[in-house]
């Protein structure tokens, strides 16, 4: 299997991992709640790429650093933002 092959496999594994999609689903929550319908205004009031913005709410190309990058901007910390999620097993 060649490395493009690899990487996107596991980019698909990802999207089809509850989990993942749990997690977006959360931030898209918190961007509606914060008053925006569009994420590409969520994402140009916060100097955020729109199309990255828009993958990470379709469970897509999600790191650490900008899943901390986003709870920043809506002042909430990792255990808020985990608390509440279901504990799914792992797929």
């Amino acid at each position: 299997m060649k490395q493009d092959e690899i990487s996107e496999q596991s980019t698909q594994d990802a999207i089809d991992d509850p989990r993942v999609i749990q997690i977006a689903n959360k931030i898209k929550e918190l961007r509606i709640q914060k008053g925006y319908s569009s994420h590409e205004n969520f994402a140009w009031d916060n100097n955020l790429n729109r199309v990255q913005y828009w993958r990470i709410e379709k469970g897509k190309n999600i790191t650490i650093k900008t899943l901390l990058t986003i709870l920043d901007i809506h002042k909430i910390s990792l255990e808020a933002f985990f608390s509440g999620m279901d504990e799914l097993p792992m797929p």
